[in-house]
C-alpha cells in the first residue's frame, strides 16, 4: 500500500481558568495555544517504517516485516487493546511501568499504525513530527502529537478524506472526522498517561476553546484571539501531589474551602460569558477590564488553595510591575504561567516583560490562545524553520 505524502499540526492547551476545581465538579476552561506541534509523512519505498522526533532526539526504524508480527485485527476505539500494548512494549524493550518521552511516543505511534494498517496492506512510510510545545510542562504536547497521528493515519487509511482544496494553503475536517480523530488521539493518549481526562486530546483537535464539567467536553463555537505571553517557570511539580493537597486541605477546612471553589467556578462562567460578549459586538477596553480582574482573583485563589509555588508569584510581580496581569495554568506548584496581553499593549513593553523573565531563569513565549484545532497544510503555508527541521529525513 503507497501513502501520499501529508502535513498536520494541531495545537497545545492552557487551562484559563478553573485548575482543580473541575475535579471537584466546577467548571474548568480550556483553551489551544498557538504553539503547535507539526507532523510530516513521507511515503518510502524500501519495506521500512521510520519515526523521527528531533526534539528528544529519537530516530527509529523497523522492517515492515517486523511489524506484521504484531498486527491487530481490531479498530477498536472505545477501549484500549492491552494484548496489543503489551506485545508492543516488549517489542520495544519496555519492561518497567513508567515510560520515558520516548518510548511513549513510539509506543503510542506503533499502536496507532498497527490498530489502523494491521488489518490490511502495512505501508512503508517516515512520520517526522516536531513541536514547537516544551515537553513535560503540562501544555498538551503529547495530545498534540497524538491528534497528528491519528490525522495522518486516518487520512492515509481513507477513514477520513484530506480537506485540503487546491485554492487553500490549510484545511480543517468536518465534525464527523474530528470526532473520528479525537477517539484516536485519546487511545495514543491512554497509552501515554494511563487515565487522561480527554481535555487536551479535544483541545487538540477542535482548538479555540472548551468548557469541561463533569467529565462532558464542550467545544464553545466562537472565541476571540487573544494575545499572551506564556511563561515556563521551569520548576518541576507533581500534579498527583498537588490534587492530592488541594483534597486535603477541602477534607480538613471544608466550610472553608468549597466557598472558594464556588468561586473558581464563577470565575470561569463570568470568564466565558465575557469571551462570547467579545465575538457579538465591538471589543472594548472593558472586556479587557474585567478579563485582567478575574485573572487576579483567581490567581488568589490557587495560592489560598495550596497549588501557588514562589516562582509563580515572582511571574505575578515581574508582569505587574508592567501593568500586566498574570496566573498559572494547569496543575501548578511551578510549571506554566499565562500573561494576558491586550491590542495595544506595545512590543517594548512586551520585549522588556519577557527579557526580565528570562532574567529570572525562565522561559517566555509570545503567542495567542483560540486559535483553530488540528489541520492539514501545503508546506507553503508552514514555517520555512519548521520545514527545514521535517525535511531532514
Amino acid at each position: 500500500m503507497e501513502v501520499r505524502d501529508c502535513l498536520i499540526s494541531a495545537p497545545g492547551k492552557a487551562i484559563l481558568h478553573g485548575e482543580h476545581a473541575v475535579v471537584h465538579g466546577k467548571v474548568a476552561l480550556a483553551v489551544s495555544l498557538n504553539l503547535r506541534t507539526y507532523l510530516k509523512l513521507k511515503a518510502r519505498s524500501d519495506g521500512k517504517v521510520c519515526i523521527n522526533l528531533p526534539n528528544i532526539d529519537t530516530f527509529v526504524c523497523w522492517e515492515l516485516s517486523e511489524l506484521k508480527q504484531l498486527t491487530s485485527s481490531s479498530e477498536e476505539i472505545q477501549r484500549l487493546d492491552a494484548e496489543l500494548v503489551k506485545r508492543l512494549r516488549k517489542f520495544i524493550g519496555v519492561t518497567n511501568e513508567n515510560l520515558d518521552s520516548s518510548a511513549s511516543a513510539i509506543l503510542a505511534f506503533l499502536y496507532i499504525y498497527l490498530s489502523l494498517f494491521g488489518s490490511g496492506d502495512m505501508p512503508s512510510l517516515t512520520m517526522s513530527v516536531w513541536s514547537e510545545l516544551p515537553t513535560g510542562a503540562g501544555l498538551g504536547s503529547s495530545a498534540a502529537y497524538s491528534v497528528c497521528l491519528a490525522a495522518a493515519f486516518l487520512c492515509a487509511t481513507g477513514n477520513i478524506p484530506t480537506p485540503l482544496k487546491e485554492w487553500e494553503q490549510t484545511g480543517r475536517w468536518c465534525q464527523e472526522d474530528l470526532e473520528l480523530i479525537n477517539s484516536w488521539a485519546f487511545q495514543g493518549e491512554k497509552i501515554i498517561h494511563g487515565n487522561p481526562s480527554g481535555v487536551d486530546n479535544a483541545v487538540g483537535t477542535w482548538g479555540g476553546m472548551l468548557r469541561f464539567l463533569a467529565g462532558k467536553i464542550i467545544p464553545l463555537s466562537r472565541v476571540p484571539l487573544l494575545r499572551i505571553l506564556l511563561t515556563n517557570t521551569k520548576v518541576p511539580r507533581s500534579t498527583k501531589v498537588l490534587v492530592a493537597r488541594v483534597k486535603d486541605k477541602i477534607n480538613k477546612f471544608p466550610s472553608v474551602m468549597i466557598p472558594v471553589l464556588d468561586s473558581v467556578d464563577a470565575i470561569s462562567c463570568t470568564c466565558e460569558k465575557v469571551l462570547t460578549e467579545m465575538t457579538c459586538e465591538p471589543i472594548t477596553g472593558d472586556h479587557y477590564n474585567i478579563l485582567e480582574e478575574l485573572i487576579d482573583i483567581n490567581q488568589h485563589h490557587l495560592n489560598v488553595i495550596g497549588v501557588g509555588h514562589p516562582s509563580l508569584d515572582m511571574l505575578c510581580q515581574v508582569t505587574a510591575a508592567r501593568g500586566l496581569h498574570s496566573k498559572l495554568t494547569g496543575a501548578g506548584g511551578g510549571g506554566c504561567g499565562i500573561t494576558l496581553l491586550r491590542p495595544e499593549t506595545d512590543s517594548t513593553t512586551v520585549q522588556g516583560t519577557m527579557k526580565d523573565l528570562r532574567d529570572c531563569g525562565y522561559d517566555c513565549w509570545e503567542t495567542s490562545i483560540g486559535g483553530p484545532g488540528v489541520q492539514q497544510h501545503f508546506p507553503s503555508s508552514v514555517k520555512e524553520e519548521i520545514m527545514e527541521v521535517l525535511n531532514r529525513y
